[in-house]
Order: structure tokens, then sequence, then C-alpha cells
């Protein structure tokens, strides 16, 4: 998780590693009457992209694959 702690000057971005040491980080925003949001990191990959990854993966795993029986007549299997 990220908490960014937002100030009328600069933004802080803490990354806790536990869970005690998120609910220290907002008791301490709290305590202070800082106003502060918590969001989750995002992937950095489209989703799309990570779907059809998924999805070939599974496929490959019911055996959807295409074997290469003479990788010296490459495209004859393929094709």
């Amino acid at each position: 998780m990220i908490i960014r702690i937002f100030d009328r000057m600069d933004t802080v971005v803490i990354h806790p590693k536990t869970k005690e040491q998120l609910a220290a980080v907002k008791a301490f925003a709290k305590a202070l009457k800082m106003e502060f949001e918590i969001t989750q990191p995002t992937s950095q990959y489209d989703p799309e992209f990570v779907k059809k990854i998924l999805d070939a993966d599974k496929s490959a795993k019911k055996g959807n694959v295409t074997r290469i029986k003479d990788a010296k007549n490459i495209w004859a299997d393929i094709l």
C-alpha cells in the first residue's frame, strides 16, 4: 500500500511493509490532523496485455501449442 500525505506544500509518499506500520502512520497523520489518502499500487502493464498473456498460458497448458520437430526446417511445422 502507498499512503500519500497531502500537505499544502509537499507530498510525502510512504511505503509501509506491514499492517502495523500502516496503522501507525495513519494514527500519526490523524493525530496531527493531516489529510491523507490510501491508494493501491497500480500495475505497469496494460490489463488487456496481461489478459492475453494469461490466456495464452492457459491455452499452452491445455496442449494448444505448435511443436517443432526439425529446427532446421522450422517453417514446415509452423505453416
